[in-house]
């Protein structure tokens, strides 16, 4: 099994363990399993779907929004796994577009509930078993959005704003227990634009224009904020593509 070693300049070298990814049936989720799988870790998804692509992962059909399913998913994983996590990926994410005043309310908040409160809510569960590991790690997956506004999106830059008030809360309160990284990524060319009106979703050719990432390039930069030595800490990754919309 091919392992990912961290330099050996400082710290104790990395292996990825047991990392919980959630949002992992698909888009940039399965992107991230994959990659730590790849690298010699053990991804664990977490989602209210089934994986869109047969893989062997451990998969758990959880809805982020409800707090006792993450917390029993997580006890489930970790109870397997000698009561000891190594990483989490909260990556876990939806959007309701549109006007304000035109989103159902039930629509808005639910966008607050899985993005928000339930990053929140796995890093609460996870955390005691996180600090078990030798050197346990945190990603949250922010967006562009979460640093500035556009128009029709009020759900979820609300929600991104949190993530990184949050993630940059909690890479304080944790400092010296366990490594915290926010990632803030541009439009990837994934599933997460489906069902959506045409107004909302990129043009037919975005990827190509380079307006578009490939998720499985942003889950190799997660990998490597997974993979630093004992001490170092990748604080914040802005990955976009070439001509992303939404940045700076």
């Amino acid at each position: 099994m091919q392992t990912l070693i961290a330099p050996e300049s400082s710290g104790s070298k990395k292996t990825l363990g047991t990392v919980i990814v959630t949002g992992g049936a698909s888009g940039l989720g399965a992107a991230i399993a994959d990659a730590v799988a790849r690298h010699g870790g053990m991804p664990v998804t977490f989602d209210i779907a089934q994986p869109r692509a047969a893989r062997e992962y451990d998969h758990h059909i959880v809805d982020v929004a409800d707090r006792g399913a993450v917390e029993r998913a997580i006890r489930t994983v970790a109870e397997r796994n000698g009561g000891v996590l190594d990483a989490i990926v909260a990556n876990a994410g939806m959007d309701a577009c549109g006007d304000f005043d035109t989103v159902d309310a039930d629509a808005w908040e639910r966008v607050i509930h899985v993005n928000l409160i339930g990053t929140a809510s796995l890093v609460r569960a996870a955390l005691p078993y996180l600090e078990k590991a030798s050197n346990p790690r945190i990603v949250n997956v922010a967006s562009t959005l979460g640093l500035r506004v556009l128009g029709a999106a009020t759900a979820y830059s609300a929600s991104k704003f949190g993530v990184v008030g949050l993630t940059r809360g909690l890479a304080l309160d944790l400092a010296g227990r366990v490594g915290v990284t926010l990632l803030v990524p541009g439009g990837m060319n994934t599933h997460f634009f489906d069902g959506r009106d045409e107004q909302f979703k990129p043009a037919a050719d975005a990827f190509e224009k380079n307006q578009l990432n490939d998720p499985s390039n942003v889950a190799e930069a997660v990998v490597f904020a997974l993979s630093q030595p004992k001490g170092c800490e990748v604080r914040e990754l802005i990955i976009t593509p070439s001509r992303e919309t939404s940045w700076p």
